[in-house]
């Protein structure tokens, strides 16, 4: 007969603690030693190490919210791109290649395979200056493409795209309007 898993959540582990130990009674740990059983219990090497793994992900949480958006670099990728919304040269920054690639990322088909020549057609429609092999070889490098090791089918990695790039996307459909 096979489980159900059952979750279990308890919002405050101190509270919780102390009512385990009144159901426990006479017989019942410490009550550091009863929250350090239950720390284990949950994955923890203890009380102290569960605190600072909670603190530590309402901490990123923080940081990926309060992040900013680099308005400035949004605005020199922009400067890459033609009023046909093509790639017109290869940016010498990187920061503004990666972003330059997101938008050519978002052109190709999601979750179909292509071959070397599809992908080359794409990328040849989406920039000027006749270079689809380094497009997407850096595309590859970037993890935004995947190909065979053979090179006969490629793949867009699916992800979500940083906030810059979807910014840079939002304003170049905005420009071709």
């Amino acid at each position: 007969m096979t489980r159900t898993p059952l979750p279990l959540y308890a919002a405050d582990l101190t509270t919780f603690s102390r009512a385990l130990a009144r159901q426990l009674g006479e017989e019942a740990p410490s009550h550091l030693t009863l929250m350090n059983m239950l720390a284990r219990a949950a994955g923890f090497e203890n009380i102290q190490h569960m605190r600072s793994a909670q603190a530590a992900a309402r901490r990123l949480e923080r940081e990926e919210e309060a992040r900013p958006l680099d308005a400035r670099i949004v605005e020199r990728a922009l400067q890459q791109f033609d009023a046909d919304r093509r790639l017109r040269e290869w940016p010498s920054k990187r920061a503004i290649q990666t972003l330059s690639l997101w938008v050519l990322w978002a052109r190709l088909p999601a979750q179909r395979d292509m071959t070397e020549k599809q992908v080359n057609a794409a990328l040849h429609t989406a920039h000027a200056f006749e270079d689809p092999a380094t497009l997407r070889r850096t595309m590859i490098a970037e993890r935004l493409l995947t190909r065979e090791t053979d090179g006969s089918v490629y793949r867009r990695i699916e992800a979500r795209p940083p906030e810059e790039a979807l910014a840079l996307i939002r304003q170049l459909d905005k420009r071709c309007r």
